[in-house]
């Protein structure tokens, strides 16, 4: 719904070049200087798992093989689609590839999913570490296998990471770029070097993103071109039956090599893993009640909140659930105000706007009360600041007094809650009595500055009509104070060009970052980024104590002091009203048959039922299901 942008421009990142490049000291990877016999990396080093670990806590080492999963994926990357496939190969650019390929390839290490970026041995049983940081070596197991028996080498490994750098899609080639070489010492040793370009997040996508492909097999197989031939894999599942276009399989592979590991006990339960392909939603959705598909995630309200009234529920046959909270991953949904005008430059000004938006109205009359209202910059986070700031806080906050409001020192703003009415008269007299105080008066019903022009402003969204459904209250609001607020609303292109020269009052905007946010922060909230046409800074945040947290990101060199900076620009950044907070979806949307089973908690920074949950005969035999 929002613009989403997940990577720079570049434009942007030939700016902040300077401040990415204090990246290359890599400060919080310190603790790895020098060290050898790693069995898992992370940014600061605070590994949950200790050598020996048996499984992760989030799975079910007793969960049973078999039965199957027929899919509605929820997500997808690189080349994949949902509506159709006509190549196997999900690492390119080219073609349309099915979601889930990366289920039959290994890597050389696996994330844990109950931290925020920890990556454990896989294929590679231990890793070592260069005193400069630059060249991790990798010891692999001696066990690792293809799916032909063919043995799993460093020459592999050395293949696959050159091959994603220089011909993979860009999604996964992007991480490789300061990768200097990957060299295979012996059949069981790779080196990987890195060069000054690196940043904290290189290794752990090269390690545990990556896919390890059969070099036998690329040396006969073009990797760049769309294909249907099975490419040979590693991993816990391979290829089975499909139609192209149509519907996929994934096998379970009995004798998978890895099966025993312990970043690999509790996962890859069902036998098959099945996905058919649907150009219309709606089709897709009478498929899954049906009992074809077994499993979906809801991402339309509308269907949410009237369409979950088919037999297969009533019978209890299909449950239908919000149990599963969404993943604790940082972002920003919200309205953008453009500081850079004159108009929006108090701070009073920005708040008054702020409460004229009624969220309480919308989500009951629009979104069906589906979602939660966001009040931090760092929403669904532990990154979001909370109570009065703490020692660590102060410390950075303290040499800004003087410039802060007073409300930097207490507790957060949160956006009140209204009354639901769509026009809640005790908080619009707020919002007119910051008016009054920021020195805008009252002519005729009409909000004008001290020069008596009249307070204009202008959303600029893209032309679609759910914009204007929640827009249109939000502007009735202002316009109800004296303001003239107008929607604007115009095709991809000029949306995307204006944003870019900032040409626009307010906009809509929607951000993620990773679970570990560092120097990506620079080009959101840098004084210099607010200058920088093309940077993601679109409020135009010049606040000086947001440049000192920020400055401290590239070197922090704990979790705790990481947190400490975010919470400051989170403060900040709420006092200054610089972002009207929206909304997020607080809990997955499931329905899926009663047939399976699932392990008692799920992990904080991901959601993969396929390879977590497993097949319940008792529970498919209770509601007459045989698949």
């Amino acid at each position: 719904m929002m613009r989403a942008p997940t990577t720079l421009t570049r434009r942007s990142a030939l700016v902040l070049a300077g401040a990415a490049a204090l990246s290359a000291r890599l400060t919080p990877w310190a603790w790895a200087a020098g060290r050898t016999g790693l069995h898992g990396l992370s940014v600061f080093g605070d590994l949950k798992y200790q050598p020996g670990f048996t499984h992760f806590d989030y799975l079910d080492p007793n969960a049973p093989k078999g039965g199957r999963m027929n899919f509605a994926p929820p997500n997808w990357t690189t080349n994949q689609s949902v509506e159709t496939f006509n190549t196997l190969n999900a690492f390119v650019l080219n073609g349309d590839s099915p979601p889930r390929m990366e289920l039959t390839f290994d890597t050389l290490m696996s994330r844990a999913t109950d931290e925020p970026d920890a990556i454990y041995g896989l294929v590679a049983e231990s890793v070592d570490v260069s005193d400069d940081l630059a060249t991790y070596t990798f010891h692999l197991r001696a066990e690792a296998r293809f799916h032909d028996g063919s043995p799993l080498t460093a020459a592999d490994v050395a293949f696959s990471l050159a091959l994603v750098r220089d011909k993979g899609h860009p999604a996964l080639a992007e991480a490789l770029k300061p990768m200097v070489k990957a060299e295979a010492l012996d059949a069981q040793t790779v080196a990987v070097t890195l060069s000054q370009d690196r940043t904290r997040q290189t290794i752990l996508g090269i390690a545990g993103d990556t896919p390890i492909f059969a070099k036998a097999f690329y040396s006969a197989h073009p990797f760049d071109s769309s294909s249907l031939d099975i490419p040979l894999g590693s991993g816990a599942y391979k290829v089975g039956d499909l139609a192209a276009g149509r519907y996929i399989e994934y096998a379970r592979v009995a004798d998978y090599w890895g099966k025993d590991l312990a970043v690999n006990v509790g996962t890859a339960n069902f036998d098959t893993i099945r996905i058919d392909f649907f150009t219309e939603r709606q089709t897709a959705f009478e498929a899954f009640k049906k009992g074809d598909i077994t499993f979906r995630e809801e991402f339309t309200a509308l269907t949410w909140a009237t369409g979950y009234d088919f037999p297969a529920l009533a019978a209890g046959k299909v449950k239908k659930t919000t149990e599963f909270p969404a993943e604790k991953r940082p972002g920003l949904q919200g309205f953008y105000i453009n500081t850079r005008q004159a108009k929006f430059a108090d701070p009073r000004t920005r708040a008054a706007i702020g409460l004229c938006f009624d969220f309480e109205w919308s989500n009951a009359n629009l979104f069906y009360g589906s979602y939660t209202r966001l009040a931090s910059l760092f929403g669904n986070s532990d990154y979001a600041a909370s109570g009065t700031p703490g020692p660590d806080e102060l410390a950075i906050l303290e040499p800004f007094r003087a410039s802060l409001t007073p409300e930097v020192f207490g507790e957060p703003y949160v956006p009140p809650k209204t009354d639901a009415s769509g026009r809640d008269r005790a908080i619009l007299k707020q919002a007119s009595d910051l008016l009054t105080a920021a020195g805008w008066d009252q002519v005729n019903g009409e909000i004008v500055d001290d020069e008596g022009a009249p307070f204009e402003i202008e959303f600029l969204s893209l032309g679609d009509e759910v914009y204007t459904r929640f827009l249109t209250p939000f502007t009735n609001n202002l316009k109800a104070l004296g303001i003239s607020a107008t929607l604007r609303q115009v095709d991809p292109a000029q949306y995307q060009s204006r944003v870019e020269a900032f040409d626009f009052d307010i906009t809509l905007g929607a951000f993620h970052f990773t679970a570990t946010p560092l120097t990506e922060l620079i080009q959101f909230y840098d004084s210099r980024a607010a200058g920088q046409p093309g940077s993601n800074n679109l409020a135009g945040v010049k606040e000086p104590a947001i440049d000192a947290a920020l400055a401290l990101l590239p070197t922090v060199d704990s979790r705790d002091k990481l947190l400490a900076a975010t919470r400051v620009i989170d403060r900040v950044l709420r006092a200054g009203h610089y972002i009207i907070p929206a909304w997020y979806l607080a809990d997955h949307r499931l329905a899926y048959w009663g047939i399976f089973g699932h392990p008692a908690a799920k992990p904080d920074y991901d959601f993969a039922p396929e390879t977590t949950w497993w097949f319940a005969k008792d529970r498919a035999a209770a509601i007459g299901y045989t698949g």
